[in-house]
């Protein structure tokens, strides 16, 4: 029932889209109408305005900066130098480095494991009808 529909769906497609290329197959073969060429108004040109002239720039003054105070070449002291140690440093201690623990090669056995769980005394819980086993007639 499910192809049926898509091939229905794909029939109808097909023949929407060739309808519409004929259709425009048409519209490209026909001749453009001969129209007239559209007369289109004159614009009348924008009038300039004469704006003033600018005042000039005013001449402003160079600002002049005091000079610079000099020192003499002598009288600055010297940066002291610091003091590269030139000393090797100590030996790292030898520390054991951490072992990784070993996988164990085979699995315990499954007996090991318990399986049922152990009652609380005093605590009597209700079945539960779908794990219990059905009740033979």
């Amino acid at each position: 029932m499910a192809s049926q529909t898509w091939c229905l769906l794909a029939l109808l497609v097909t023949l929407m889209s060739t309808d519409g290329s004929h259709a425009a197959r048409h519209l490209l073969d026909t001749p453009a109408p001969e129209t007239a060429p559209a007369a289109t108004p004159s614009l009348p040109s924008i009038p300039t305005i004469q704006s003033p002239p600018l005042p000039s720039m005013p001449t402003l003054p160079k600002p002049s900066l005091p000079p610079m105070p000099t020192m003499p070449a002598g009288s600055m002291p010297s940066l002291p130098q610091p003091a590269i140690p030139t000393g090797t440093l100590p030996p790292m201690p030898a520390i054991p480095l951490p072992t990784i623990p070993s996988i164990p090669k085979s699995i315990p056995p499954l007996s090991s494991i318990p399986i049922t769980v152990p009652s609380i005394p005093g605590v009597q819980l209700p079945p539960i009808p779908f794990l219990s086993p059905p009740s033979s007639p």
